[in-house]
């Protein structure tokens, strides 16, 4: 008999994860660009010096705090908030705790930032991704639903949404006859609420998705695509150009060999994996120009590789050398990615409709 999980999912939770990245990422930019404009002030006195990740610390209690002590996705949603904001005030003072004179200023201290945030990333999307979810986390995810009608009521949507996880759950699962059943017979019997007029960002989603299927049905569109990342392919080519074109003043070929800020065959180690990196993302977006022809939804997928090799590998390197540069090239590249990915999902559902 198979063994439940000790851990159940909470099938919403992709919502709360991103909003505890990007508020974890603003914090870090909103700090750093307050301390700029006001010259780097010291909290404590001529005595002491109350560093920020301390506020850090306090915030990821409070979060901590929320998520013991209180039911429903208000409480989970704060909580992602405040943890997410308590964790980038926190980890913005990496450098003090990384070098031995605790230099807030660390060069490589943006880099090792972003490398973390990537990682929860993807441990969010892992989480999110590594199984179908199974029967015991289905009837909880109900159960959820429930949950929201009691404390608020019961919408249509919700409703629904419960009652299609419970419909996921097999027939012959244990839990099948003994809770399942029952349970949808309750909750198909539940007075609803009527849905509540659309919120503002539903509206321009629902308005987005309908200016997108006019647009896709232009030739037009798809040729402007090819000319776009035709573009930034040539881009990628002219940076790889220039970093094995640009001279070193003082350095020989071979001369050095080392790491980080050192160089081998004249060129710094963060310059070559840069190099590579980009050349890769250079190979998936030919691959994707090529692939359109045939299939819309393979050339996104390629464009997709694309950008995911430069946020992942390239914007490492490019932190460490030029923060502030890279953090225009990285609001760019995520724009790119998630446009794309709004269009692969939008590619998929027309081939299902068709």
């Amino acid at each position: 008999m198979r063994r439940p999980p000790r851990l159940v999912r909470d099938l919403h939770a992709g919502a709360h994860l991103d909003l505890f990245l990007v508020s974890a990422v603003a914090s870090v930019l909103l700090i750093r660009f307050y301390l700029e404009l006001t010259g780097y002030p010291s909290v404590g006195g001529a005595t002491l010096h109350i560093a920020h990740m301390l506020w850090g610390g306090l915030l990821m209690l409070a979060a901590l705090i929320l998520l013991l002590a209180y039911l429903g996705r208000a409480s989970r949603g704060w909580a992602a908030l405040l943890g997410g904001v308590g964790f980038g005030t926190f980890i913005d003072e990496v450098g003090k705790f990384v070098t031995r004179d605790h230099d807030y200023f660390f060069r490589p201290a943006v880099a090792l930032m972003y490398v973390v945030f990537i990682a929860a990333y993807m441990a969010g999307r892992t989480i999110r991704r590594r199984r179908v979810p199974v029967a015991e986390e289905y009837v909880v995810n109900a159960l959820q639903e429930l949950e929201q009608a009691a404390i608020h009521d019961l919408q249509p949507e919700e409703r629904a949404r419960a009652l299609d996880y419970l419909a996921r759950v097999p027939p012959e699962h244990p839990l099948a006859a003994v809770l399942v059943r029952p349970l949808a017979a309750l909750v198909g019997g539940l007075a609803v609420t009527p849905s509540r007029r659309p919120a503002l960002p539903q509206r321009v989603a629902s308005a987005a998705r309908r200016g997108y299927r006019r647009l896709t049905r232009h030739p037009v569109f798809w040729r402007a695509l090819v000319v776009f990342f035709v573009a930034q392919l040539a881009f990628k080519l002219l940076h790889v150009l220039v970093l094995v074109l640009r001279p070193e003043s003082g350095v020989t070929l071979a001369a050095r060999v080392a790491f980080m800020g050192r160089n081998i065959d004249g060129y710094a180690l963060p310059d070559w994996l840069q190099l590579g990196s980009s050349l890769i993302s250079a190979l998936f977006t030919t691959a994707g120009i090529m692939a359109l022809a045939r299939s819309h939804q393979r050339a996104l997928r390629h464009f997709q590789r694309s950008i995911l090799v430069s946020v992942f590998v390239t914007q490492v390197f490019m932190f460490y050398r030029a923060q502030w540069e890279a953090l225009v090239v990285l609001a760019f590249n995520l724009l790119v990615l998630a446009a794309l990915g709004y269009m692969r999902a939008h590619e998929a559902q027309d081939r299902l409709a068709a």
